[in-house]
């Protein structure tokens, strides 16, 4: 259980620093938060790591609760 929890923990943080950043460095430096929350629908590498990231969240998650007991 606990070996599956490391490879998990791993693959979590691997996929989560592949995330492309959702944010603009304009925004950072000016202080400007209009199109902070725009919608903007991933498409295709985007929403496959970002349904990864869920998936890999949630069982993270239920590992820990389960290893927990």
């Amino acid at each position: 259980m606990k070996i599956a929890l490391i490879i998990v923990s791993i693959l979590l943080i691997a996929i989560v620093l592949l995330q492309a950043g959702k944010v603009d460095e304009e925004n950072i430096i000016t202080g400007g938060n209009t199109n902070l929350f725009q919608n903007r629908k991933e498409r295709g590498g985007e929403l496959f790591i970002t349904r990864l990231t869920i998936l890999l969240g949630i069982i993270f998650f239920v590992l820990c609760f389960v290893q927990g007991f």
